[in-house]
């Protein structure tokens, strides 16, 4: 069996519909889990779902739309997954909010409530949520997308940075509290990835060149380059890894 098969497993990957998220929700599917795909539509999520149906076979993939910022919605998303798969054996906490670019100076606290709020406190809330069943079984795999965000200080998303670098301490402190059930926490820290959550870093030809200029690939990332670490760290492979974070940037924090 290779130690990238996830055949007989399923995941959640939150904010799956498009960009990083839908890149490893499809790896995933590709290494044989079952997937839920997740994000705040319905119709984007049946998109996925359904293109992943299509390669796999029907069944490989359902659809659960959910705010992250709602509790009662992420309860849902896990109670369906159950419903639908009876088990949950991966959680990729992906989704996030950045409302606001500027000097932290400058932030309106519910700007910075929501960043937090969405970015920390709901996987928080997600992860409580399927961890048990893993503990249960000894057995399971978590995965925070964070940043190199959380590496680094910057003057232009220093409130999401403060978010990224809470997001590491969370799996660190969870790699503790689950490594003795056999439950393995983790985070993947991407670097500038051409996203429609990035555009604003990427898609004016001076910000992209002053962003590569000392990156050692000079260039930024794809989604799906991203999504080896997760299939990774969801498999057998890295079976003795926990409380990490796998940086993916080409280079850039070097």
């Amino acid at each position: 069996m290779s130690l990238f098969d996830l055949g007989g497993k399923t995941a959640i990957v939150t904010g799956s519909s498009r960009g990083i998220g839908r890149a490893i929700a499809e790896r995933l599917a590709e290494h044989g889990a079952r997937v839920v795909i997740s994000s705040r539509k319905q119709d984007a999520c049946d998109e996925v779902a359904a293109a992943i149906n299509a390669r796999h076979g029907e069944g490989q993939a359902i659809a659960v739309a959910a705010s992250i910022s709602s509790k009662e919605a992420l309860q849902q998303l896990v109670d369906r997954t159950n419903a639908a798969f009876g088990r949950i054996d991966v959680l990729v906490c992906n989704a996030a909010v950045n409302p606001y670019f500027g000097p932290m100076a400058g932030i309106a606290d519910e700007q910075f409530r929501k960043i937090l709020d969405n970015n920390v406190l709901s996987n928080h809330w997600l992860i409580g949520m399927c961890a048990p069943q893993m503990v249960a079984r000894k057995d399971g795999s978590i995965v925070i997308v964070s940043s190199i965000g959380g590496l680094r200080g910057s003057t232009l998303i220093g409130a999401y940075n403060v978010s990224k670098a809470a997001d590491f301490q969370l799996a660190r402190n969870l790699a503790h509290e689950y490594g003795p059930h056999g439950v393995r926490v983790n985070c993947i820290a991407p670097g500038l990835v051409r996203t429609d959550f990035a555009r604003a870093l990427w898609e004016d030809p001076k910000t992209l060149e002053r962003a590569t200029r000392e990156v050692p690939l000079r260039r930024i990332g794809e989604p799906d380059e991203i999504a080896g670490a997760a299939v990774f760290l969801a498999s057998r492979a890295s079976s003795f890894v926990t409380g990490q974070a796998i940086v993916c940037d080409g280079g850039a924090t070097i």
